[in-house]
């Protein structure tokens, strides 16, 4: 009979198709958000009645009586940064007396978007994340979004996914670190990168140009070396045959894992630190003034980022919807050690 109750349930997505409206709409209305208006949230609840649609029960729940869970989504945990940035955020989910749940994505995109989908079952409140290196496609966090899941970047953020941002400084960070190898008398210096999307790196690397140009340095593209992502013995092979073949006398590393690479390159050849090269590195690294010799590093706010970003997460929790879409930047320090000595 055509005034029966289909038989066939349908998902959250085929009734926000059926009403041409947002995922996130069909969610707020369902959870009577005071987002959404009166006669929205009763067209959608007449058109769940009348569709048959059924919800996820695992989810449901989650949304009506809290999950007190957070998920915080890194690309590593061994850098120093994304510690020091974990410690800040806990700092604030301890006292809202919440839970976290870490998730590695080892700079994977591929383990990244799955790892979204399996959030997608409403198992978190919301997500705080810095995201893979090789990450273009942003269509799994825009997924998630529309579940009405709040998501708060910091560090590695995207500019086209509307959501709050908390970063650092980083083209100016980088225009820093140059003029100062400038000014310790560097005349050939080399940017040390790695491959990857993120707006970090392009930002660094504009930083480096800029100061190169503003000092009348003509920049040359064999200047710019990109290793992998990762810690490993080719990183170290091609930054040794870059110091050989190009000559710098300055370098800047990009990421705290270069340091490392770069020292034990510099090693190889018998080059010294900072006679015969200079080195600066973005880098939290605890054990950068122990180095040998001291490392001089852009030091970030990791831990205030951190903190930040949980309190601006519990802030978008709390119905303090303000902020989303905004960028908070933090300044970042360059502590000038023994391997930048004139």
């Amino acid at each position: 009979m055509a005034n029966e109750p289909q038989s066939d349930k349908i998902n959250m997505k085929a009734l926000a198709k059926a009403l041409n409206v947002s995922i996130a709409t069909v969610s707020k209305a369902l959870r009577d958000s005071h987002d959404i208006g009166p006669e929205t949230k009763l067209r959608v609840i007449e058109a769940a009645k009348k569709l048959n649609y059924v919800p996820n029960a695992y989810a449901s729940s989650l949304r009506k009586k809290a999950s007190n869970t957070i998920a915080i989504i890194i690309p590593e945990i061994a850098d120093s940064f994304f510690s020091q940035a974990i410690n800040g955020i806990e700092s604030i989910v301890a006292v809202k007396k919440y839970h976290t749940l870490i998730y590695l994505t080892h700079d994977s995109y591929e383990r990244e978007a799955y790892m979204f989908g399996e959030l997608a079952s409403g198992r978190v409140d919301g997500v705080i994340m810095s995201v893979a290196s090789n990450t273009e496609d942003t269509s799994h966090i825009k997924a998630l979004q529309q579940t009405g899941i709040p998501i708060v970047f910091f560090d590695r953020v995207f500019d086209d996914v509307r959501s709050i941002k908390i970063t650092t400084d980083d083209f100016n960070s980088a225009y820093i670190a140059t003029n100062h190898l400038l000014d310790a008398g560097c005349k050939n210096i080399s940017l040390i990168t790695i491959k990857g999307y993120p707006s970090i790196l392009s930002a660094r690397e504009q930083g480096y140009h800029k100061a190169l140009s503003t000092r009348g340095i003509n920049h040359k593209e064999s200047s710019v070396v990109t290793c992998s992502n990762k810690y490993n013995n080719e990183n170290v092979d091609v930054i040794a045959a870059h110091l050989i073949t190009v000559k710098p006398d300055g370098i800047i590393a990009t990421v705290e894992h270069l340091a490392t690479s770069t020292y034990l390159a510099c090693g190889e050849l018998k080059l010294n630190i900072p006679k015969d090269i200079k080195v600066v590195c973005f880098t939290n690294q605890i054990t950068a003034p122990i180095l040998n010799p001291p490392l001089t590093t852009i030091l970030q706010p990791a831990y205030d980022m951190g903190k930040q970003a949980a309190q601006l997460l519990f802030d978008h929790l709390a119905g303090r919807t303000d902020n989303v879409n905004k960028e908070f930047v933090l300044p970042s320090k360059l502590i000038v050690r023994e391997s930048t000595a004139f």
